[in-house]
């Protein structure tokens, strides 16, 4: 074994005979993970494993590793996606530098929080797990990767009610709920990662299935959460759609976004279902996935294109939401007075524009507030 093998795992599948007097049969059990090493000390391992009271069952027991090739290419991938989001990070804070952040809309906002954190989601130490015989470099990684994805799923339900709150937005009502849904998920998700990491560099033979009560209860509570994120994120956009449909520049913003996010996870899903299958729900939820991933000769599609997929994601949004040539020439003139006021009307410069003062409604108040204005008019 050499550095490039990353982890070990030691799997056993059984087979249980059902014979009677007509039929002889073979039932193959679910893959048993007999030894988990989460890192390489040594090239060279011997295991001895006995099985008490299990002598007539037939097994068979494989080794798996990572494909040295397979670790190879990881290494230029990641690299890669480090050098292009940093260039893109640095490109889309030059081209903000010149406004000032009042001005910046609250994508704009999110998209410089988002943008580092995908740097550390790409993980620009990860080759030092092939230098340093730890467990720690994994541990960052998950870390790493549990807090970009924490930090776009607060970032949906931000802007999906952001956009329709214009103004000042309040901790206390508007951040406070969301940090504390987003913040159990990443909780759950780091708790689960430390409890397995813990427990093998004890005991390599460590199995969550043995620990069966209270790993359930953390999945239970985890799904939990998930379900009233979905929830909470379905209830903003509906509420999005039906509030700025009749407003041209915010609805058109709602569905570009809308659009793009529905198909990055329609194609996640089909990723993450082409490669695990059903099961990916079920019972694989720590350490199983990680055995069925990058371990066949080839190199997995799958995981570069994944992987791949949320980076261009970020970098779809961080050229979306940039600022035009003209934009910093259009904002002097709607600061300065002289000059906004060129292209009002007389009625608009004493009255003020109604499109300016019309607060945001949905399209039932909208719709009554019309009809009583035609009857107000006929009478």
């Amino acid at each position: 074994l050499t550095t490039y093998n990353q982890q070990l795992w030691l799997t056993c599948v059984m087979q249980v005979e059902n014979s009677n007097t007509f039929l002889v049969s073979f039932q193959q059990c679910d893959e048993i993970i007999v030894l988990h090493l989460g890192y390489l000390n040594y090239t060279q391992y011997q295991v001895l494993v006995r099985f008490n009271g299990l002598q007539n069952i037939t097994y068979e027991i494989k080794w798996k590793t990572y494909n040295p090739s397979f670790s190879q290419v990881e290494i230029w991938f990641r690299f890669v996606f480090v050098v292009l989001t940093f260039m893109v990070t640095c490109l889309f804070a030059h081209s903000l530098r010149k406004f000032s952040m009042r001005d910046w809309g609250i994508e704009q906002k999110w998209m410089s929080i988002l943008l580092p954190m995908l740097l550390l989601y790409n993980d620009p130490f990860f080759p030092l797990s092939f230098l340093v015989n730890s467990w720690f470099p994994g541990t960052l990684d998950t870390f790493f990767q549990a807090l970009f994805l924490c930090a776009l799923l607060l970032f949906w339900l931000c802007v999906y009610h952001g956009i329709r709150v214009q103004g000042e937005r309040k901790c206390l009502t508007f951040y406070l709920p969301k940090l504390i849904i987003v913040g159990l998920l990443w909780l759950s998700a780091v708790t689960l990662g430390i409890w397995q990491t813990v427990n093998e560099l004890q005991d390599p033979t460590y199995q969550y299935k043995v620990d069966i009560v209270n790993f359930q209860g953390m999945k239970v509570f985890f799904l939990i959460v998930v379900a009233l994120y979905i929830l909470y994120l379905i209830f903003l956009v509906v509420r999005a759609c039906s509030e700025l449909k009749n407003m041209p520049y915010s609805d058109l913003r709602l569905r570009f976004l809308t659009a793009l996010t529905f198909v990055v996870l329609v194609i996640s899903m089909a990723i993450l279902y082409l490669r695990f299958g059903a099961k990916a729900l079920q019972n694989n939820f720590v350490a199983e996935l990680s055995t069925k991933y990058s371990l066949t000769p080839n190199i997995p599609a799958e995981f570069l294109s994944f992987y791949g997929l949320l980076n261009f994601y970020l970098y779809t949004l961080a050229f979306v939401y940039s600022p035009s040539k003209n934009a910093l020439y259009d904002s002097q003139l709607k600061d300065n007075p002289a000059f906004s006021m060129l292209n009002d009307s007389d009625d608009e410069v004493i009255y003020g524009s109604d499109y300016e003062d019309m607060p945001l409604q949905n399209g039932r108040a909208i719709k009554a507030t019309a009809k009583y204005q035609d009857e107000s008019d006929s009478d």
